[in-house]
């Protein structure tokens, strides 16, 4: 690509991403519509309405929900996570629930039977015989170990009357240790409990929900569920953020308040916070996404892709952004997690939680602003020293408790806080020795974890086209990109890597999130950042092909979002400013290149 049309490209992407800053000069982005949260939250709002505790706006809500799932219908009659997903057995079964009990409530329109028609039809398609034993194994299976979200699901089919009448409906529904909830934060690693951190309002409320309808037969669990019940309870409300919204996510707020609510617990001081967030968070076109917002994530990856080349923010602007992020760093010890002060979450809002990838990208941005060495940056450094796993590798929000989702360590963790670690390394010369150890044991992780093939995959993406939806382009492009700033010789990992990347480009010049995948703007601009971040003349066909399809594609399609985002439990989202940082980032680094 000529270099001034290169210089023109990057000049017009970056006036479309200053476009869509917020007036306090931050970015909120926008996360998908999401199939999956609808239906939760309007099933909430049902079992809120029956019993008179729904808000005043309710039956608007319930029906614009509705109204939505209905239009918004695969072609094969199921629903994906996200508009753009492929049908999946979660959605499609908690969709399916939901229309079946506003279908018992009366309210489910005509046009919409249609959708309850389609939605069994596909279950009977995908599982064999729609019967309540099918429906259960095959969600167990496809979560494994994990309850965090196979449990919620059925009892969310369970409350909706599709798991049969009674007592019967919950024999399919696996007991949640609620009462583990109430020992000391430092125990629950060794008592080896079956969901994670981030899911305690759900371990409680559904855990209590299902002992409320079929008590275990053992009597010491029985017992102790009696005796913690109110414990637990209690501090299902002491960690409700003030806003209502568990992790501000709406499937999990909505799980929380149905289990509530079917409980005989409608009065709980929980309940009627957790109905004005999810009437708060339902969208005029009746949808709900699965999150109230990314604002502090996107607005870090936004900062960091502006400033990565030769332009800088105006100094105004700048200044009003670093004081508004400063202001997101948690300065006490996380309710949920117990994570130290220091970290930042993805969201400005209450309910979020520090994790390993909002405090490097906060790290940096505060480093690109030139924003001076001070006792916060410090704070959030040393907060992710603290969470370096025993195998060297970064977890998402504490040391893991076992061996499950997001408390494993991850390779796009660890390496975007070897990055921040390396911004910062030479502004705190007290720590440089605890800073080389960590990262020469984060080195060996990303080291053991790198397949023989050169890839690495990643935690919190994934591709719904790729085997076994992972996004190994994502994984190595982060990691490659991350590993070039280092002042060290990595070319051991580099090497095989980079050759990996280059195989697995497309003929038009695209990356998908693997080989032989469709192509999107996320992964083909990551994938050219890597490669001019590592020897870039010794990939120039490759970076003029990806160039030239990232010019034609916003050209023919403007910054459309592919649904690459994982969130809690392999849900998919896409998010409106991922094209656009990922693409500024490239093309910065792009006009760097070529500009000589």
């Amino acid at each position: 690509m000529p270099y001034q049309e290169l210089k023109n490209f990057t000049q017009q992407v970056r006036e479309d991403l200053l476009a869509e800053r917020n007036p306090q000069g931050h970015w909120d982005g926008y996360l998908s519509d999401s199939a999956l949260a609808t239906s939760v939250a309007v099933a909430a709002l049902l079992h809120a309405r029956r019993q008179g505790l729904a808000p005043g706006n309710a039956e608007e809500l319930i029906s614009n929900g509705l109204g939505w799932l209905n239009s918004h219908r695969n072609k094969d009659g199921g629903w994906g996570d996200c508009p753009e997903s492929p049908s999946n057995i979660s959605t499609v079964t908690l969709t399916y629930a939901t229309l079946r009990l506003a279908q018992s409530e009366g309210v489910l329109a005509q046009e919409a039977e249609s959708s309850l028609q389609a939605a069994e039809a596909w279950l009977k398609h995908d599982i064999g015989a729609l019967q309540p034993d099918n429906l259960a194994s095959t969600l167990y299976e496809r979560y494994g170990k994990d309850r965090t979200f196979a449990v919620p699901i059925l009892t969310h089919c369970a409350l909706a009357g599709i798991l049969g009448e009674g007592k019967e409906a919950w024999k399919l529904v696996k007991p949640l240790p609620f009462e583990l909830s109430t020992l000391p934060h430092a125990l629950y690693k060794s008592v080896k409990m079956d969901v994670v951190s981030y899911a305690l309002p759900a371990l409680i409320a559904i855990g209590y929900a299902r002992h409320q309808h079929l008590p275990s037969r053992n009597l010491i669990p029985r017992t102790l569920r009696n005796l913690t019940s109110r414990k637990a309870l209690k501090l299902l409300q002491q960690i409700q953020p003030s806003s209502g919204g568990y992790l501000e996510a709406t499937p999990l707020t909505a799980f929380v308040t149905q289990s509530l609510i079917c409980s005989h617990l409608g009065n709980h001081p929980v309940v009627p916070q957790a109905l004005n967030f999810l009437a708060n968070q339902a969208r005029p076109n009746g949808s709900w996404p699965i999150d109230a917002n990314l604002r502090t994530w996107v607005s870090t990856l936004s900062v960091n892709a502006l400033t990565s080349g030769d332009w800088e923010l105006p100094k105004e602007d700048a200044q009003t952004f670093t004081d508004w992020l400063t202001g997101q760093q948690w300065n006490e010890v996380h309710p949920y997690t117990h994570a130290a002060p220091g970290g930042f979450a993805w969201t400005d809002l209450p309910g979020g939680v520090p994790d390993a990838d909002d405090t490097p990208g906060a790290l940096l941005a505060l480093k690109n602003l030139r924003h001076p060495p001070s006792p916060q940056v410090e704070s959030a450094l040393k907060w992710l020293f603290q969470l370096q796993n025993n195998d060297g590798g970064i977890p998402t929000f504490c040391r893991g408790w076992g061996k499950l989702p997001f408390d494993q360590s991850s390779p796009d963790l660890t390496v975007h806080t070897l990055r921040a670690w390396n911004a910062w390394r030479k502004d705190f010369p007290h720590i440089q020795p605890l800073m080389h150890n960590a990262q020469q044991r984060a080195l060996k992780f990303l080291s053991k974890t790198q397949h023989p093939e050169g890839y690495w995959v990643p935690l919190w993406f994934g591709n719904q086209h790729a085997a076994n939806q992972c996004n190994p382009t994502f994984g190595t492009s982060r990691v490659l990109s991350g590993l070039a700033e280092l002042p060290i010789d990595t070319s051991h990992l580099q090497k095989p890597a980079l050759a990996w990347l280059r195989n697995a480009q497309n003929s038009d010049g695209s990356w998908g999130g693997d080989a032989g995948t469709v192509g999107s703007i996320e992964e083909t601009s990551l994938a050219l950042h890597a490669l001019l971040c590592n020897e870039p003349t010794e990939h120039r066909e490759a970076i003029d092909k990806s160039l030239r399809f990232l010019k034609n594609y916003v050209d023919e399609n403007g910054y459309l979002a592919a649904p690459i985002g994982l969130y809690f439990a392999k849900l998919w989202y896409h998010e409106k400013l991922y094209p656009h940082t990922f693409l500024l980032s490239a093309l910065e680094k792009a006009s760097s290149f070529l500009k000589f």
